[in-house]
């Protein structure tokens, strides 16, 4: 049994006094331990709450095509569950919640998309789709010379322009520049999507979309992306600069993309500036961290 000082992060391990994951037994004291069930997030974009109760705080945000391990649905209409993709755990609606199949064959690489009720950009939008949502695409349709990719169950079609194959490796590597294509999108607390995102959240989805899986919050990642750099000095660009909650990417050795709550937006602006203003509240940053 685990001692309080070696308890596991309840933000990555599901684990409650009545309730935890059966992965976790021997390891903390519960209750009962169960075995999550695999289901898959079906709408565009949910938000994750520590606690369940719509005026708790967004902890984090769920996209399309996730998969969850879930390990109580409450009478309520909440699901406490586990993200398979970066192992964040919280509570959701239980109406977010589809089935684990079809498997996704495909993901979002624009910014945003569309979900169209037919193979026609001409017809009302049904929902949109942020970067990093997956898919399952189960026939092609082409009017007018766009090509769509359709969904299962007659649930509508997305351009194929917006399309890239889960199998395929991702279009860009540069994970900066994918950072770059989130320039104005507001600042949101919790948010992870292109409608809204926080600092950690920019760095999770560029990196994500870039083939490289990290964890969500600022401290997880200072404690595990890549490896530390010494000082401020010599800074490149991808480098990761971290302060007590909050983090920037270098574009290069003088410039810095993140998502700022000072702006309310996604910016670039020069590290200077930067760590003059954050530093007035924050400190100096306390880890600097390079991929390999």
């Amino acid at each position: 049994m685990m001692t309080d000082a070696a308890e596991p992060d309840t933000r990555l391990h599901a684990w409650r006094p009545d309730l935890a994951d059966a992965r976790l037994e021997g390891k903390v004291a519960a209750l009962r331990f169960v075995a999550g069930t695999a289901k898959r997030i079906a709408v565009p974009l949910t938000p994750l709450r520590r606690v369940p109760r719509l005026d708790a705080s967004l902890d984090t945000e769920l996209i399309r095509g996730e998969t969850v391990n879930v390990f109580e649905e409450t009478p309520e209409g909440w699901a406490w569950v586990q993200n398979v993709a970066d192992r964040y755990v919280g509570y959701i609606s239980s109406d977010a919640l589809g089935p684990a199949a079809p498997e996704p064959t495909h993901r979002i690489s624009a910014l945003r998309t569309f979900i169209y009720p037919a193979a026609d950009m001409k017809l009302p939008v049904r929902a949109a789709l942020s970067l990093g949502s997956r898919v399952a695409i189960v026939g092609e349709a082409e009017t007018r010379g766009t090509r769509f990719g359709l969904l299962p169950n007659a649930e509508g079609a997305v351009a194929m322009a917006h399309l890239e194959s889960v199998d395929a490796p991702p279009r860009e590597r540069d994970f900066v520049a994918v950072a770059l294509r989130f320039l104005g999108v507001p600042y949101l607390w919790g948010g992870r999507s292109s409608l809204g995102l926080d600092c950690s959240a920019l760095v999770q989805l560029s990196l994500m979309t870039a083939g490289v899986s990290v964890l969500r919050d600022t401290d997880l990642q200072a404690a595990s992306i890549g490896s530390p750099v010494g000082t401020e000095a010599g800074l490149m660009r991808g480098d990761l600069v971290y302060w007590k909650g909050h983090v920037g990417i270098m574009v290069d050795a003088r410039t810095m993309v993140h998502a700022s709550g000072h702006h309310m937006a996604v910016v670039v602006e020069p590290f200077a500036e930067a760590l003059d203003r954050i530093g007035r509240t924050a400190g100096r940053p306390h880890t600097i961290r390079r991929l390999a």
